[in-house]
């Protein structure tokens, strides 16, 4: 069926509708619609999905609005966001800013929404899951704020996408969009395309001490090495932090983004990170004083030192100890409050309490902390899966930890003669004579039949949650056994409750262990074991984490039975 839009008659264009049925697999979550690039390619695919979202949102709102769109360059990006062009204008969108190339990182699209004001962002990106034709594609809204849709707006997407009978979509010629510009296919309907650094740099530059660092990067003690592990934050890292601060180029690698990400695993760990954990850790020639590695769409982040890894819980704890380092935090004069997911270790806990500050535990995704954030209740909060961020955006953000750390090294090596510089390693040493240390481990079982992870997790329910200590040592084969809870978050703000968010499993010694399922993966299901156990003694520094978590990990093993239920010797990846 044709119709035509409210056009002059010297410039009609028509769009169509496309009759359609509903597909069942739709269903968003926090980390958006993930799947294999050849589902995304079936007929209709993203057109339904696309076509749920424009439904779901109240249309007095979505005509005429402006939109941003980009992503991390993965395969099948470029023909997704033609698309998405067409059909937005057909569906009465007023303007959509989209990154140069089709680029933007996810922290860029929160930067942008929040400093243009735009209705939302539509983000295509499966975040640090595998790119190419046979690999991982996916599609997120965010809302607003610069945030995830919140899950009443997912399950709104959803209920439309599962009710569509057609979807609408106009004949237009390709957008160019290698070149900064705007352009109008339609009257009342213009695409601009934007230099995809240009807004997310200057914020940077407004929360950091640009000098400070520039001066770290020209002392001749200091050297860095940045890998963007061939995603989208290769773009920016080339901006900031040779460009802007100084850094020479032989810095960086890995920083030209690659349809299939140079067919690696964009996830910044020490599994998947070989290059930059190779170099590192050489035991030959100079090893740099800060590694640190970004993901594939730029949220991520993982950091180094000479023959040191920083840990996520750890590394938050650090960047909200140095607080005031930061210009953006300093000039307010206080942190407002931190939060950690339920997963992540008690470090950053430590920090709250000495500080005096309000402190939050939430489930695993990163909307949990957008509604703090925009209640004015957290500055700084972070995540063990990598991800570190503030309430400068609403999104975790790489590059943003990236540049906390170079301010936390150029503040305490200013007063060092410049042959000397202060690491990563002496900075947490510090942080552990101060504060204790949580030392922590995680095991991922990537790809487990989605049924035998549910059983799994089925049995700890019925097996393990809310039974007595003597249930709990015989179960775990352990003597310090103690209690067996399932996580349930209720939102201060709203007041939304999140039942059954991970499973926690403490010990008298005052370690513990817990187990959910990752909803980030594409096919089957990823099982997570965390691990962590707290040491305040003058041995903490060098305590070997293997052989502190040795007894914890061996009870969570037979308390979960994992190996009956995956039929696996080991997981996929530790860190």
């Amino acid at each position: 069926e044709l119709f035509f839009g409210s056009c002059s008659s010297s410039s009609e264009m028509a769009f169509r509708t496309v009759p359609t049925t509903p597909i069942a697999d739709q269903k968003t979550g926090t980390s958006g619609l993930r799947k294999k690039v050849t589902v995304f390619q079936q007929p209709h695919y993203l057109e339904n999905w696309i076509q749920g979202l424009f439904n779901s949102l109240p249309q007095e709102q979505l005509h005429g609005c402006t939109l941003v769109i980009g992503g991390d360059g993965r395969f099948y990006n470029s023909v997704a966001i033609q698309k998405i062009i067409c059909m937005a204008a057909a569906n009465g969108v007023g303007k959509l800013l989209i990154g140069q190339n089709g680029l933007l990182s996810t922290p860029a699209v929160s930067a942008v929404i929040r400093e243009t004001h735009s209705y939302g962002g539509i983000i295509l990106t499966a975040s640090h899951n595998p790119g190419g034709p046979n690999a991982d594609f996916g599609i997120k809204f965010n809302v607003s704020n610069g945030g995830p849709a919140p899950e009443s707006v997912t399950d709104r997407i959803y209920a439309a996408t599962q009710a569509l009978r057609e979807y609408k979509i106009a004949d237009l010629r390709p957008v160019e969009l290698s070149a900064v510009g705007t352009t109008s296919p339609l009257p009342h309907f213009v695409v601009e395309v934007i230099d995809a650094c240009e807004i997310y740099a200057r914020l940077m530059e407004r929360i950091f001490d640009f000098p400070a660092i520039r001066a770290l990067f020209r002392r001749p003690s200091f050297r860095f090495l940045f890998d963007a592990l061939s995603g989208v934050t290769g773009v920016y890292a080339k901006r900031i932090f040779v460009d802007i601060l100084g850094a020479p180029a032989e810095a960086l690698v890995n920083c030209t983004p690659l349809e299939d990400f140079g067919g690696h695993h964009p996830d910044p760990n020490l599994t998947y990170a070989k290059h930059l954990v190779d170099r590192m850790y050489a035991a030959q020639g100079h090893v740099p004083v800060l590694g640190a590695a970004s993901d594939g769409d730029g949220d991520r982040n993982m950091i180094l030192g000479d023959h040191f890894f920083v840990t996520p819980p750890d590394s938050v704890a650090v960047i909200a100890h140095y607080w005031r380092v930061i210009p953006y935090f300093a000039r307010e004069g206080r942190i407002k409050g931190l939060a950690r997911s339920m997963p992540t270790a008690g470090a950053l806990d430590v920090v709250a309490q000495r500080m005096g500050v309000e402190f939050h535990e939430t489930p695993t995704g990163w909307k949990f902390f957008g509604n703090l954030m925009d209640a004015g209740l957290l500055s700084i909060c972070g995540e063990e899966s990598f991800g570190t961020g503030s309430d400068h955006i609403r999104e975790k953000d790489g590059i943003w930890a990236v540049l906390a750390w170079l301010s936390i090294i150029a503040h305490k090596s200013a007063a060092l003669p410049l042959d000397k510089c202060a690491t990563p390693a002496d900075i947490m040493r510090e942080h552990w004579t101060t504060y204790g240390r949580h030392i922590v481990m995680r095991h991922d079982y990537e790809n487990v039949d989605s049924a035998a992870a549910a059983a799994m997790m089925q049995h700890l329910m019925t097996a393990a949650v809310g039974h007595s200590e003597a249930d709990l040592k015989a179960l775990a084969k352990d003597p310090t056994a103690q209690k067996c809870d399932s996580f349930t978050y209720t939102d201060p703000i709203d007041h939304s409750v999140s039942p059954n968010q991970g499973i926690r499993f403490y010990f008298s010694t005052g370690s513990r262990f817990v187990v959910r399922l990752s909803g980030t993966g594409s096919s089957g299901a990823t099982i997570r074991l965390y691990f962590e156990a707290y040491d305040s003694s003058p041995a903490a520094p060098t305590a070997d984490p293997k052989s502190s978590l040795a007894p914890i990990v061996a009870a969570a093993l037979n308390a979960t039975r994992i190996a009956h239920f995956t039929g696996r010797d080991g997981p996929t990846v530790v860190t």
